[in-house]
């Protein structure tokens, strides 16, 4: 599929790499020679240097020609009008990042219909949703939710003394009864789709798939479970930090946020009168103590400079608060931030770079199958997707999963049937009308078809 990217920013650079990586013709637009310069040479792409809403610009960009257009420039207005021209001109979707908070759902709605934008991401607010979710359950590194939260995924790290060490899966199904599926392990630099053989060790990651109910039924059973975090302290008040805040105080915690900038802090004190902000450089540890970070139930650290993070939710884990959080984007301070013990890494840009994956991957489909959802796992070394089944399928529907030729490296990890989540076992079968969540190791999947071997 031919798709014309917009901004070649932070989130851009990262999105341009996952859709070649997807297999896609992409055409690169930015107003940088210097950047169309650094793109093109790291990645298959063309490059064209110009501004976003020119038409000659888009023009020579091949946009008459592209199925899908994503602007994601730092102007919330260039991409507005520049999905507005592309659209014009005959793309067939187009996509655009708007991240003013200040834009209400009912504005935005109204400009998506006027404009003709067929989806608006916001890297901000998506970020907040999943540390939002993160901070209602503090034993996840990691949630991922399915058709509505009907199945969701939770990533956690097995400690050292924890009941889990030396368990067999078979053991947690047999002996203790447990509702859920240990779907993912990673141990050091390997990750597995385990079988019920495996046996789990202290250090692992895990990845755990049901109901939210039956994986809170399973953390309290074995001594897993932290309490909702109501005490919130939160260094740097950027967009993220604002959508974070706003349902936080919503669902009933207490909030505080630092940021070093007076102006700043003023604006928050505005838009969030029922926070509490203060003045000063989070990086003074004793302003962090004398604030009460070793009281706290979580630390958040969302400044704009990564090592910074890195090295403020370190203390704050030392200081032994329960929850601790970072926002980390670049790849090799992720693999840094986890080397360091810290577990739970918020990423913007991956985010972004999920939605519109799977939505690419939808436009795709040609069978009886959509991509409803797509989600990287284990440090996104398996995905795991969701696919609504609109009608029967050849070697798929009707057939108990024991007996489905399915490649290796594929795992059915649920299947949403009306308002019933099961948690499959090898008697369970696929059916016209299902969701079907499907975890892969080493496969791109596009239709649910894909799963099956050809062999």
């Amino acid at each position: 599929m031919k798709i014309v990217v917009a901004g070649s920013g932070r989130i851009g650079q990262y999105l341009i790499t996952s859709l070649v990586d997807e297999g896609h013709d992409v055409v690169v637009i930015d107003n940088s020679a210097e950047v169309i310069s650094e793109i093109t040479s790291v990645c298959d792409v063309m490059g064209v240097c110009g501004h976003a809403a020119d038409y000659e610009t888009l023009e020579s960009a091949g946009v008459k020609q592209a199925e899908l257009y994503i602007a994601v420039t730092t102007s919330d207005e260039t991409n507005m009008l520049s999905c507005f021209f592309a659209k014009r001109l005959g793309v067939h979707y187009a996509i655009a990042r708007i991240r003013d908070p200040e834009i209400s759902d009912e504005s935005l709605s109204f400009m998506r219909k006027e404009l003709g934008i067929d989806m608006v991401i916001n890297p901000e607010a998506l970020a907040a949703r999943e540390l939002f979710n993160i901070l209602k359950m503090p034993s996840a590194a990691k949630i991922e939710s399915f058709s509505g939260r009907l199945l969701e995924i939770v990533e956690l790290r097995i400690k050292d003394g924890s009941s889990l060490d030396g368990l067999t899966l078979k053991d947690l199904r047999i002996k203790h009864n447990a509702r859920v599926l240990i779907c993912t392990v990673q141990r050091g630099n390997e990750v597995y789709i385990p079988g019920g053989d495996f046996v789990l060790h202290a250090g692992d990651k895990i990845g755990i798939t049901s109901t939210p109910a039956e994986i809170e039924l399973f953390l309290k059973k074995f001594g897993l479970m932290q309490k909702k975090a109501k005490n919130i302290m939160i260094l740097g008040g950027g967009r993220t930090a604002i959508y974070l805040s706003k349902m936080l105080i919503a669902g009933g915690s207490s909030v505080k946020i630092i940021e070093i900038n007076s102006e700043k802090a003023e604006e928050l004190s505005e838009a969030l009168p029922k926070a509490t902000i203060l003045v000063g450089r989070g990086t003074q540890k004793s302003m962090l103590v004398e604030e009460g970070l070793g009281e706290t139930d979580a630390f958040v650290a969302l400044t704009n400079q990564e090592e910074r993070n890195i090295l403020m939710a370190m203390f704050a884990d030392n200081l032994n608060v329960p929850k601790v959080i970072a926002d980390v984007d670049q790849t090799e301070m992720v693999d840094m931030a986890g080397k360091l013990g810290l577990d739970t890494i918020v990423s913007p840009k991956k985010v972004v770079t999920d939605v519109i994956i799977r939505y690419a991957r939808g436009l795709n489909n040609s069978l009886g199958t959509n991509v409803e959802t797509l989600y990287k796992l284990m440090d996104d070394r398996i995905e795991a997707l969701e696919f609504r089944v609109k009608q029967p399928i050849q070697n798929v529907t009707g057939i108990k999963l024991k007996d489905l030729k399915s490649k290796q490296g594929i795992l059915i990890a649920g299947i949403i049937r009306g308002k019933k989540t099961v948690v499959p076992g090898g008697e369970d079968m696929i059916q016209q009308g299902d969701r079907v969540v499907v975890l892969a190791k080493g496969h791109r999947l596009n239709d649910l078809t894909d799963i099956i071997s050809v062999k």
